[in-house]
């Protein structure tokens, strides 16, 4: 655990009061390299310059939304995100999560919530994991590198998010057979997976967006309704 303390934090709130009890919390969990930004451009700047390794985004910001923060900081980089925001609508969350953040917390939080919550994505992202390479495979005229965590067709390499990377591996690794909607949230998201069965299903979508010709008309990545999903390598 840790190395996962010496992670680099970027805390973005423009409310000095939630940026200092917040950092209080984590610096008492012992990460020290924690930056903070009260608005988008200031919080652009910093991950460029800084490169920090997970960033507490929260959604209402007097310039830029975190959506929009969000959607530039995935142009250079793929960071993980958890939004903090005082809207909790499904169609916020939802699209949060759609854009690539790995979870999202809704005002007001506990702020030993917020730190486990932290805590799960730094350990899915950058714990040590003792484990042959993964594989490489082909989807038709895809080639997708599980090692890499890329997708390259027609000569176009596309990023996989961790969480895009740690479903693929989970469905490969029972290729041709039905893995259900509860087995891929566990492999995720760990004990909290009851909550995320809407976040698979954004997480697929953006799958298929990546593996398949028409991701409307699935033929690798099949959802098996009322059980879960399957991959299907060959045709």
């Amino acid at each position: 655990m840790d190395i996962l303390k010496d992670k680099k934090i970027l805390l973005v709130d423009d409310e000095p009061e939630i940026r200092q009890m917040v950092e209080m919390f984590l610096r008492k969990e012992g990460f020290y390299r924690i930056y903070s930004a009260p608005d988008g451009e200031s919080a652009l700047s910093i991950c460029r310059l800084e490169k920090p390794d997970i960033a507490i985004l929260d959604v209402m910001l007097p310039d830029l939304d975190g959506f929009a923060v969000l959607t530039r900081i995935r142009q250079f980089s793929q960071l993980p995100v958890l939004f903090l925001s005082a809207r909790g609508e499904d169609e916020d969350r939802l699209l949060g999560l759609g854009l690539g953040a790995d979870d999202y917390l809704v005002k007001p939080f506990l702020p030993r919530e917020l730190i486990l919550r932290l805590l799960a994505i730094l350990k899915r992202v950058y714990a040590p994991v003792v484990s042959e390479s993964l594989p490489c495979f082909q989807l038709g005229g895809w080639v997708v590198d599980l090692e890499l965590a890329m997708v390259t067709r027609d000569r176009e390499e596309i990023p996989l998010t961790p969480k895009e990377r740690g479903l693929l591996v989970k469905l490969y690794e029972n290729q041709g057979r039905i893995v259900t909607t509860d087995a891929l949230c566990q492999s995720v998201w760990g004990d909290d997976a009851y909550s995320y069965e809407n976040t698979l299903m954004v997480h697929i979508r953006r799958i298929r967006e990546k593996i398949e010709r028409d991701p409307s008309k699935p033929k690798h990545l099949l959802t098996v309704r009322g059980l879960g999903y399957k991959l299907q390598v060959k045709e």
